[in-house]
């Protein structure tokens, strides 16, 4: 495999879509260069801050709250659910840590909590925050740190959760869909589980949580048996302790950075071995971008709908924060429309992978979101485009949106388009070897 097409490969994987500029230094740079750059240590400067919400307007009014100050509490919420979006859309796209964006937006889809039900702006950035500050280094520490993240409890009722009623959500999907994967526990170690994880409480004004002694099982149990006093740091070791754990997470790793499809044991086993060095989440990323089968990998993933726009968005030059108010609110109903909106995943399983998204009504969807697009697209991008011959626009098309090669199908219907550059453009967009990286 050429250079360029090596370091490519690597970027669009690591990145939500890089540019030809950014493949044309990584080429320069070479390989291990550029995987360096790739896993450094990232810099909070490029790209827009964090925003700054220090409490949650409605659950912050006191009991004698007047119907005004709730009304206006209630809008300012509605602020604030907007703005995050709209920040986290702008920083995915002018992050200069793409790799950093791309690891918070998979344990987004992994850790899957939803506004919907949450309904606090504020509790979902506290999460968002946890996802920066543990995503990429030791994974009990992560998964201690999101046991008690008030989010989350509220998502899947672990407030309820009491040493004389036992709630089992946060425990039954800690176990299934967080750190050991179905068929690694007994519907027992989902009731253990569940006691171990008893007396949490939210403050949701302020988002902080805190262990209630009296609603607190003490308790022994028996959890994948082993037997003790666990509470929920307890818990997450025996968790973490097991065979399984290590297999679950480097095959959730490679599923959404590698490949759609299984890999082979040979390759697991050494994702396992470099994970198990300390449990980081770094070193697993190391291992998964330098295994043999990794090169192997093109054409396996389907970009998700975020991905697909973000990725498009950087290509073409274009900033969500600097389109129109209209615009901005017609790229939000498109993610909609191809059902994934930031914040808002469907289920506590999260979005759903591979040809999911191909189907026939996300693929009109994403149609009109690549014809908004190109018309979005910075005049640089169109003169660059249209300074290219008719007859090789088709290629110009390909390095702009880091595209090895078109099918002769698809090269056809490309030609077809050469003397209208922003429709080439939307065509080049929809195209397989786009939409399938």
């Amino acid at each position: 495999m050429a250079e360029r097409e090596k370091v490519a490969h690597l970027l669009r994987r690591a990145t939500f879509g890089p540019t030809a500029e950014e493949v044309d230094a990584a080429e320069s740079a070479g390989w291990e260069a550029t995987l360096s750059k790739v896993l450094g240590a990232s810099d909070p400067k490029l790209g827009p801050p964090v925003p700054s919400i220090t409490s949650d307007p409605i659950d912050s009014l006191p009991r004698e709250a007047t119907g005004e100050q709730r009304e206006a509490a209630g809008k300012l919420r509605e602020t604030q659910t907007q703005m995050i979006y709209e920040w986290w859309l702008d920083r995915l796209v002018a992050a200069g840590s793409q790799l950093e964006e791309k690891i918070v937006f998979f344990w987004h889809g992994h850790w899957a909590t939803s506004i919907e039900k949450v309904d606090s702006p504020h509790l979902m950035l506290l999460q968002h925050k946890i996802f920066r500050q543990y995503g990429q280094g030791d994974f009990s520490h992560f998964v201690k740190a999101m046991v008690r993240d008030a989010a989350l409890i509220l998502w899947l009722d672990n407030q309820k959760n009491s040493k004389r009623a036992p709630n089992e959500n946060l425990a039954r999907e800690l176990m299934e869909l967080f750190t050991l994967g179905i068929g690694n526990y007994t519907e027992d170690d989902v009731k253990a589980g569940a006691r171990a994880l008893t007396g949490w409480t939210v403050d949701r004004g302020t988002g902080k949580t805190r262990l209630d002694s009296s609603r607190y099982d003490g308790g022994d149990k028996t959890i994948l048996g082993q037997t003790g006093k666990f509470d929920a740091d307890g818990f997450v070791d025996v968790l973490l302790n097991r065979p399984a754990s290590p297999r679950f997470i480097a095959k959730r790793i490679w599923y959404r950075f590698a490949s759609g499809e299984e890999m082979n044991e040979a390759t697991l086993h050494r994702l396992v071995s470099a994970y198990s060095l300390g449990k980081g989440l770094t070193t697993l990323m190391n291992a998964v971008f330098t295994d043999p089968a990794f090169l192997e990998s093109r054409g396996q993933l389907v970009k998700q709908p975020v991905e697909w726009a973000v990725g498009a968005m950087r290509q073409l030059g274009i900033k969500p924060s600097g389109l129109a108010e209209a615009d901005r609110r017609t790229l939000r109903e498109h993610l909609q429309g191809m059902q994934q909106t930031l914040f808002r995943p469907p289920s506590v399983g999260g979005w759903p992978s591979g040809v999911t998204w191909l189907t026939s009504h996300t693929s009109q969807v994403r149609l009109r979101a690549a014809d908004f697009l190109a018309g979005k697209a910075a005049s640089a991008t169109i003169s660059k485009l249209s300074a290219a011959p008719e007859q090789g626009r088709a290629d110009a098309l390909a390095r702009l949106l880091v595209v090895d090669a078109w099918t002769p199908r698809t090269r056809a219907v490309l030609n077809g388009a050469v003397k209208d550059v922003r429709k080439l453009l939307a065509l080049g967009l929809i195209s397989p070897e786009y939409s399938v990286q």
